[in-house]
């Protein structure tokens, strides 16, 4: 009876008038909508060399990932490639001898590295120990911060993470409740290269378990961020509810290839 009274309501209240201004409506929306799909923000390139058109000798880079998990594989490769020198690269540590940043510290490429800990690295070790390599080890949380404060456009922030050791050398210190805090500044970089597992023409991304890490506060970080995808998805095939990050924090993103996702340190059950 319910469904026979809707209906019948229905009938009541649809006028030609009333339809001619409801097909008009949908007509207009399918219009937009087009135009909109025209209009679709695309920021694809076509492969590594042409993501680094810009990146020279002397620069200062962003190397997300968190040792071998998460580096971006293509963008390392092009700037071995690349040969560019004197470089300042900002990463969590610099993975192993033959791999990752491990490649650009083989052949002399970084001048100094900004890293929370060595890791597994050798080379990074000797040439650290022997002063050829600048190092600037700082607290991990603090690293990851200043990383975040530039992708939000905040110059400093306070923090009492490294007070009363040499990081706190030649740096501002404030109290606050009782505890003093040290003034850490923002990164200043001028690329930075991400790696995401999926990510659309937009820029939008989604990251994959830990090799989330250190990816996601450094894009926007830079003054150009580029990004790597294992998948490269058209326009709106992204869930929006799972989006890590949206695409107005990236400049140029590509389909990766042969990544190889190397594991530092493999442990397996003995039997």
């Amino acid at each position: 009876m319910a469904k026979k009274k809707l209906f019948k309501l229905l009938l009541f209240k649809v006028t030609p008038y009333n339809l001619n201004k409801l097909i008009f409506s949908i007509l207009k929306i399918r219009i937009l909508d087009d135009k909109l799909k025209t209009k679709m923000i695309n920021k694809v390139v076509k492969d590594a060399a042409e993501a680094l058109q810009g990146v020279s000798s002397g620069m200062t880079l962003m190397v997300g990932g968190f040792g071998l998990s998460g580096i971006p594989e293509n963008s390392i490769t092009e700037l071995v490639n690349l040969g560019v020198k004197d470089l300042t690269c900002i990463s969590n540590n610099a993975g192993v001898d033959d791999f990752g940043l491990g490649f650009l510290l083989q052949n002399k490429q970084i001048k100094k590295m900004i890293s929370s800990y060595v890791g597994e690295n050798a080379e990074f070790e000797r040439q650290m120990l022997s002063g050829s390599l600048e190092v600037d080890l700082i607290p991990q949380g603090t690293l990851a911060e200043r990383c975040r404060a530039a992708q939000h456009g905040i110059p400093a922030f306070y923090t009492p993470a490294g007070y009363g050791t040499e990081v706190a050398e030649g740096k501002e210190v404030r109290e606050f409740h009782g505890k003093p805090h040290i003034m850490e500044k923002a990164f200043e970089a001028d690329f930075a290269f991400v790696k995401a597992w999926k990510g659309d023409h937009a820029g939008n991304l989604i990251f994959k378990g830990t090799a989330r890490n250190f990816n996601p506060n450094m894009c926007g970080a830079a003054k150009i961020t580029v990004v790597e995808v294992e998948e490269l998805v058209e326009p709106r095939a992204l869930d929006p509810n799972f989006i890590h990050i949206p695409g107005v924090f990236v400049q140029r993103i590509y389909q990766g290839k042969n990544y190889e996702k190397r594991i530092e340190q493999r442990t397996v059950r003995q039997i």
